[in-house]
């Protein structure tokens, strides 16, 4: 079957698209033939060997998939073959086909597109997780979400304001900024032309916001966390900017903030559960049209590592999708 293999370390241009056996389905496991794969930073870092999680080499990267079962490995009940289903492979997702733990597997509702489904439950997984669990948002708070155009942070306006929230949204180019205001935002920031602080001040008459969503890391988490309220949640969701901010350890003890670490795929690991029932309240609002994916851009399987590239460029709006049609 066709895959793009990473055999050694390093960035998207090394990544190869080559025919590689094709996997079984192991005990309490079953085979996808992958219709559609998200494109996620963590697949960027694993392909640098930076991420928490690091498979052996060779491997294939791509974390979610959407498609339909093909095989079913022992042990494995509720699932059927020709089933349409969504997983969380964690890799081997840019594939024709991949084995994932059927724990790791949930049926895919009517009325939900292959493509949205494999571009969901790391974005809105992650988003909804941040807020509702490790912030415990209320309607009528304050959020500022950087990089908000990008998956998560779109994901995060969305839910944000979906839940009550009065959204600012930072990014970096008007164009950033429209689509956020398109999906609710109702004041925005460009960061790059603009001061933070000052900015964040102005439009909270003084008073700071209540949550920061800062899946970006570098240097404008200072200034965030500068105007951030009094007991206000800061969440930490990842360093798309490449830089981990050394933050000043005083500002929350002035503030009497807190600085919340927010790792959904560990939460989906120790508390399946709880993951589940976020997972399927999602769903439910996908089916509902509360919330809906902006799919920024397509890809077949030899662009994944294009796809990959414009990630850390900076220049998916929204989440990339590829899709795939397996030939066997």
């Amino acid at each position: 079957m066709k895959a793009i293999l990473c055999t050694h370390y390093g960035m998207p241009e090394n990544l190869s698209l080559q025919e590689i056996p094709v996997p079984s389905a192991g005990p309490k496991q079953v085979l996808i033939r992958v219709h559609a794969c998200g494109v996620n930073f963590p697949d960027l870092l694993l392909i640098q060997n930076k991420y928490q999680f690091k498979p052996e080499l060779p491997f294939v990267p791509g974390g979610e998939v959407a498609g339909t079962i093909c095989e079913l490995g022992e042990g494995v009940e509720g699932l059927e073959l020709g089933q349409a289903v969504l997983a969380l492979c964690g890799w081997g997702g840019f594939a024709e086909k991949v084995a994932v733990e059927v724990d790791r597997v949930l049926p895919l509702p009517s009325g939900i597109s292959f493509e949205i489904a494999a571009t969901t439950l790391y974005t809105y997984g992650t988003s909804y997780h941040a807020l509702k669990d490790r912030a415990g948002l209320q309607a009528g708070e304050t959020l500022l979400v950087l990089g908000a155009a990008g998956g998560v942070g779109l994901a995060a306006v969305e839910l944000g304001t979906l839940m009550g929230a009065r959204v600012i949204a930072a990014a970096s180019s008007e164009e950033k900024l429209a689509l956020c205001r398109k999906k609710g935002a109702v004041e925005t920031i460009n960061y790059e032309s603009e001061e933070l602080k000052t900015r964040i001040k102005e439009l909270t008459d003084g008073k700071g916001v209540d949550l920061v969503y800062d899946p970006v890391g570098g240097k404008f988490a200072e200034a965030a966390l500068r105007g951030m309220a009094w007991k206000g949640r800061y969440l930490v969701v990842g360093f798309a900017n490449g830089e981990i901010p050394q933050l000043p350890m005083n500002l929350p003890l002035l503030k009497g903030c807190s600085v919340v670490g927010v790792f959904w795929g560990q939460f989906s690991k120790l508390e399946p559960m709880a993951s589940d029932s976020n997972t399927r309240q999602l769903l439910a609002w996908i089916q509902e049209g509360k919330i809906a994916q902006h799919i920024g851009s397509r890809y077949s399987l030899a662009e994944a590592p294009r796809a990959l590239q414009d990630v850390l460029d900076r220049k998916m709006l929204g989440k990339g999708v590829v899709l795939l049609v397996a030939s066997i």
